[in-house]
């Protein structure tokens, strides 16, 4: 299981409050394909026999698709986008509830017809959510599962209510110190179970409704399975057996023991006296409930189980996992088929009618020839072998040499996903990230504007990133990483705010080639532009409807009491997005934040309608971009001294510590040396006090580059070695052996 660091913050802890961070998904295609893999499947079959049936994918990506069906068409007709983690599994409950759960540690509710508007979070888990379970004839029971140990079963009616507004609301549990919403719910007794099979009902002293408990695992939980009925419920993981509760109350029926390792899929018949387990030790077996024993093992796979699915009858199974390979067998006669292999592994089965849908850790799904409504047909081909009932029995027939041919060669549709990025370079400009996917696809990405500026196909990674290096300083203002399938950008305060360059080198038109741009606000600002937008147009209906505009004195407590997030006046004449900010509207990233209160969430840019405000975003976030406020900031000067060379008949021109931005260029410093030395005039560009004018070697008349009109005898040097107009003393200091800089002149020439 992919394990990151929780976004939130531990409330309980004594260490400094740490700020929340902000985070921008790129993506450089059109919000109709995955771009990681496919952790769950569910089908929603048309009740019309002229309608269309429904596959919903759950995707490391944090996504989930609705895929409307045809025979040999699959169409993307809805994105469910909420989650900020992997989507681990999803089921069905009822005629058009969508649940899902994810390593978000949230589980989150949906119309499985509606755009992909989350109806309701909960966050009761203290852990990733690995697992789902649902009664097929009782629509109001969900059971969920995960690497907390945790079980428990909900009742979905009575976890929903209307929710008054379109963002996620959050459940509330006090024992878990998790924030909810003020849209709180009736209120619910919390039965808790012991490991003593004892229950006692107490109410909840935190508002909301609190699912049944069922405690009793130490461990991880990896899987959960329920009858149609929802009287039974089933759970494994990584205690190595199966336990049985009774999902109303919470209590403990029984635990089986046979499974050597973890168990990772679970299945029940419609009717709770038979269940299927696949585990990591390879083997899938058949426990008789009634009897409390296992009455089947089959040895089938050479590696771990890690998907079951079985016919409506439970007459047979089919099975993949680690070991790329997706089996039949027939439960009665032990008879057992390799129906076809993948060239990763298998996640997620899901029958539909004659055929299978297979998800895996690719980003694609594809569907195969199965037979459901008839499998003996299968068997009629040939090829079949008699599952043994020791798991070493199929690794020995493994190294013999002899593994079957599988009965079909090729899927007969895929609904194709894109790459997934697997390896990444931040470059030294801070402002571009070459990638690799997983197809050797290398592409350089632009962070300002999220977009992909170049795609140099299938080439050199290391090569690539050695041809664009350049001997450049920037402070590291973001981070990145992949786990989503694609670049997520991270922007941690204050931090973020340590990287600036000057308009120029941005090629921005219309700015003062000397005005220092803050790379992290502004991308802020390009971030959200829209959301900008839409609060400007909200505010502004909200005065007129209300026939007046608020005075200095009110806008000013208005602002305090709402954390600071009123726009002030130098904020507002600064509020346009400029080029190298302005990021895509045709695939526009998604960004995850959480606020105040309620917990992580995310949302695509373009979707931002202002009704997000300050409890949603971080105060800093809100301070940067509406009242242009930043951080303090470190480090942003540079010292150096003035001497002359060695054997130089120049006198030296300052004693004292000079210092002067970090961005500063060699050109500005040459300069400098020009206005002191040769054309005796003031210095107006480095003092000796420390500070830096910034009126330095302003825009020349004819708007070409100060240093290119100055005379051609001055030179700057760093280990003896003529250093480029255009770099930065950031730039010398980080490539010079030296902790300062040092600046020697001979007339015409300079060291460092």
């Amino acid at each position: 299981m992919h394990r990151v660091g929780s976004a939130g913050n531990n409330t309980n802890s004594n260490r400094p409050r740490k700020e929340k961070r902000l985070t921008c998904v790129l993506n450089d295609t059109a919000d109709t394909k995955h771009c990681a893999g496919i952790n769950c499947l569910a089908l929603l079959k048309s009740s019309t026999s002229d309608g269309s049936d429904y596959l919903f994918t759950g995707s490391r990506d944090g996504t989930l698709k609705r895929w409307a069906l045809g025979e040999n068409t699959a169409t993307c007709s809805a994105t469910f986008e909420s989650h900020v983690d992997w989507v681990n599994d999803t089921v069905i409950a009822g005629d058009n509830a969508l649940v899902s759960c994810s390593s978000d540690t949230t589980l989150k509710m949906w119309n499985c017809l509606s755009d992909g508007t989350c109806t309701r979070t909960f966050s009761q888990h203290s852990d990733y959510v690995t697992c789902l379970a649902a009664a097929e004839k009782n629509a109001n029971v969900v059971a969920s599962g995960g690497l907390g140990g945790e079980v428990f079963v909900w009742d979905i009616e009575a976890a929903v209510t209307p929710v008054s507004k379109s963002s996620d609301v959050v459940e509330n549990d006090c024992s878990n110190g998790i924030n909810g919403s003020t849209n709180s719910l009736q209120m619910s007794s919390l039965q808790t179970i012991s490991s003593s099979n004892s229950i006692r009902t107490h109410t909840t002293q935190c508002h909301g409704y609190v699912p049944i408990a069922a405690k009793g695992h130490k461990e991880s939980v990896y899987a959960l399975a329920m009858n149609d009925s929802g009287s039974l419920l089933v759970s494994g993981g990584t205690e190595k057996v199966v336990r049985v509760w009774d999902p109303r109350t919470g209590s403990k029926n029984m635990k089986l023991r046979g499974h050597t390792d973890n168990i990772r899929a679970l299945l029940l018949d419609s009717t709770g006296r038979y269940c299927l387990s696949g585990s990591s030790d390879s083997m899938i077996r058949l426990w008789d409930l009634g009897q409390q024993r296992c009455v089947h093992s089959y040895a089938v796979h050479t590696d771990s189980v890690w998907a079951l699915a079985s016919t409506p009858a439970f007459s047979h199974v089919y099975s993949g996992g680690r070991d790329l390979s997706l089996y039949l067998t027939d439960l009665t006669t032990r008879e057992s088929l390799l129906l076809c292999t993948k060239e990763q592994p298998i996640l997620q089965l899901a029958l539909h009618d004659d055929s299978i849908w297979v998800a895996t850790t690719d980003s694609s799904v594809s569907r195969w020839p199965a037979e459901g409504r008839n499998p003996q047909n299968v068997f009629q081909r040939g090829g079949s072998f008699l599952a043994g009932n020791l798991s070493f029995s199929r690794a020995r027939v493994s190294l013999e040499g002899s593994t079957p041919a599988p009965v079909y060669k090729e899927s007969n549709f895929t609904i194709p996903g894109t790459p997934a990025i697997a390896q990444h370079e931040i470059l030294n400009n801070r402002r571009h990230v070459l990638t690799k996917d997983a197809a050797g696809s290398v592409k350089l990405w632009e962070i300002t504007k999220g977009v992909v500026i170049e795609d140099y196909g299938q080439v050199s990674f290391d090569e690539k990133k050695e041809e664009l290096f350049e001997m450049v300083s920037i402070p590291a203002w973001f981070t990145v990483d992949t786990r989503l399938g694609s670049l997520s950008v991270h922007l941690d305060t204050p931090q973020c705010f340590a990287a600036e360059m000057y308009s120029a080198d941005l090629n921005i038109s219309g700015k003062p080639e000397d005005d220092k741009v803050n790379l992290a606000r502004e991308t802020l600002k390009g971030l959200l532009d829209h959301w900008l937008s839409k609060r400007r147009e909200r505010h502004g209906s909200q005065a007129s409807a209300n026939g007046d505009i608020l005075s200095g004195k009110d806008m000013a407590a208005r602002s305090s009491a709402h954390s600071r997030i009123e726009v002030d006046g130098n904020a507002e004449n600064d509020s346009m997005v400029y080029p190298p900010f302005e990021f895509s509207t045709v695939s526009p990233p998604s960004i995850i934040t959480e606020g105040s209160q309620g917990g992580p969430w995310r949302k695509k840019i373009t979707e931002l309608d202002a009704t997000e405000d300050e409890k949603d975003f971080p105060s800093w976030v809100l301070d940067c971009v509406l009242n242009n406020r930043l951080p303090p900031r470190e480090h942003a000067k540079c010292s150096f001294y003035l001497h002359p060379c060695e054997g130089s008949a120049v006198q030296i021109l300052t004693q004292g510590k000079l210092s002067a931005p970090r961005i500063l260029r060699m050109h500005k410093v040459v300069n400098y040396v020009i206005e002191k030395l040769v054309l005796d005039k003031p210095i107006d560009s480095v003092s000796t006090d420390g500070t830096y004018a910034p009126g330095l070697g302003g825009q020349s008349q004819s708007g070409s580059k100060p240093w290119q009109k100055l005379r051609p005898s001055i030179e700057i040097l760093c280990n003896n070695q003529v250093l480029s107009p255009d770099m930065s003393l950031a730039t010398v200091r980080a490539y010079s052996d030296s902790k300062q800089v040092i600046i020697l002149t001979s007339g015409t020439r300079l060291a460092f």
